[in-house]
C-alpha cells in the first residue's frame, strides 16, 4: 500500500505545467492581436484626407464678368469724338501729304481724278454760258419772234436760264474741287467736315470732292 501514496504527488506537477504552458501561449497571443488592432488604426489615421481640403472648392472665375462689358467702357465707347487730322503747311512743290487712314497712292488718284474733273467742268461751264450769250444776241438782232402763236421766245428764255443754272452748278463745283486739291496738299483730304469721321474711299472715288458721309447728307447745291 505505499507505493500508492507516491504516485499520486507525479500528477500535481503534469497539471502546473498544462496551467504553466496554457498561460504562457495565451499570453503571446494577446499581443498580436493588440497589434493588428493598433496598426491600421495608425494608417487609417495618417492616409486619411484633410476635412479643410476635401470639403473646399476651388474658386471658379464668375462666367459673367468675363463675357459682359463693363457699363463704364460701353458708355466711353459712345462718347468717343472723332477729330479730323490738323491742316499742316506742305512744303514748296508738296502736292500730296498721306494721313493714317489715306495713303500716298490713294491720294495721288484722287489729285488726278480731280484735276481731270475740274477741266471737264470748267469747259462745260463755258459753253453752256456761251450758249446762253448766243441766245441773248438771237433776240437783241431780232431773230426771235415773239408772239403767243410760235412760242419760240419762251423756249428760248427757258433754255437760257437752263444754261445758266447748270454754268453756275458747274462753277461751284469747280470751287469745291480747288479746295479738295488743297486738302490732299494739308493732309486733311477724306474727312468729314461733320463728324470728323473717314469718308469711305468708295465714295470719294464716285465724288472726288464730297466732304460728308452718306448718312451726313445735308443736300444744297454743290455740298455732296
Amino acid at each position: 500500500m505505499a507505493p500508492a501514496k507516491k504516485a499520486a504527488p507525479a500528477k500535481a506537477p503534469a497539471a502546473a505545467k498544462t496551467s504553466a504552458a496554457a498561460a504562457t501561449k495565451a499570453a503571446p497571443a494577446k499581443a498580436p492581436a493588440v497589434a493588428k488592432t493598433a496598426a491600421p488604426a495608425k494608417g487609417a489615421a495618417s492616409s486619411k484626407p484633410s476635412p479643410a481640403v476635401a470639403t473646399q472648392p476651388a474658386p471658379s472665375p464668375t462666367p459673367t464678368k468675363a463675357t459682359t462689358p463693363p457699363k463704364s467702357s460701353a458708355k466711353a465707347a459712345a462718347a468717343v469724338v472723332w477729330q479730323a487730322p490738323k491742316p499742316v503747311t506742305p512744303k514748296p512743290g508738296v502736292t500730296v501729304t498721306p494721313s493714317k487712314d489715306f495713303d500716298q497712292k490713294f491720294l495721288e488718284a484722287q489729285r488726278a481724278a480731280l484735276l481731270e474733273k475740274r477741266q471737264e467742268l470748267t469747259q462745260q461751264s463755258s459753253r453752256l454760258e456761251d450758249e446762253a450769250n448766243s441766245l441773248i444776241e438771237d433776240v437783241e438782232m431780232g431773230d426771235v419772234q415773239f408772239d403767243d402763236e410760235s412760242g419760240e421766245g419762251d423756249t428760248m428764255v427757258v433754255e437760257r436760264e437752263r444754261d445758266l443754272a447748270l454754268s453756275a452748278t458747274n462753277r461751284q463745283n469747280v470751287l469745291e474741287i480747288d479746295e479738295a486739291l488743297e486738302r490732299i496738299a494739308n493732309g486733311t483730304y477724306g474727312y468729314s467736315v461733320q463728324s470728323g469721321q473717314p469718308i469711305p474711299k468708295e465714295r470719294l472715288r464716285a465724288i472726288p470732292w464730297t466732304t460728308l458721309r452718306v448718312d451726313e447728307k445735308a443736300g444744297g447745291i454743290g455740298r455732296r
